[in-house]
């Protein structure tokens, strides 16, 4: 059975927790996030008949999602307002709640602290394929950029956060962070 642009509705409201963690993670603020959900689920439902049979549903919200967010970035240079910072209580509020000890809280705080530093096309890469699991074509359709930025953009933010985590030590003689040998 294919998927339609009829059935966007009745599967909209499962996607919702993955699109707007995708949201705060990419905008930074929980409000930007929730207008950015909101906004992206009006123009799905306005374009539903836009949605391929082929095409993942969540795939193609995700698109959405990260285009609307891009316009707004384009539409506050504009207006030259900045970009929000990412507020320290919403990583709190983002840790895994199952996390069996406070090492694994702190970890899970330093990685996200990490994704965070990295410049946004490296940030979005990094969400898409390592969070939300998306295949690397799937995140160059989401993205609209080559399979090849995408492979590139994920591998630097790996090194990035690499070398972060292990407090810029890299392994002798390769350049690499030690975390990744």
């Amino acid at each position: 059975m294919s998927i339609t642009g009829a059935d966007l509705p009745t599967l909209l409201p499962g996607m919702l927790p993955r699109l707007w963690a995708f949201a705060l993670r990419i905008s930074g603020d929980t409000h930007d996030a929730e207008d950015l959900v909101q906004l992206a689920c009006v123009r799905a439902l306005e374009r539903a008949h836009q949605l391929q049979p082929d095409s993942s549903p969540l795939s193609w919200m995700f698109s959405i999602v990260h285009t609307t967010w891009i316009n707004e970035i384009r539409s506050r240079n504009v207006r030259s307002r900045s970009r929000q910072e990412w507020n320290e209580s919403v990583i709190e509020s983002v840790t895994d709640p199952a996390a069996a000890t406070p090492e694994t809280d702190l970890m899970h705080e330093q990685i996200l602290k990490a994704v965070n530093g990295l410049p946004d096309g490296q940030r979005e890469v990094m969400l898409l394929v390592a969070v939300e699991r998306f295949s690397y074509k799937e995140a160059a359709e989401i993205l609209e950029v080559p399979i090849g930025t995408v492979m590139s953009r994920l591998s630097r933010a790996r090194q990035t956060i690499g070398t972060l985590l292990n407090g810029g030590q890299k392994t002798p003689g390769t350049g690499r962070p030690l975390a990744q040998t």
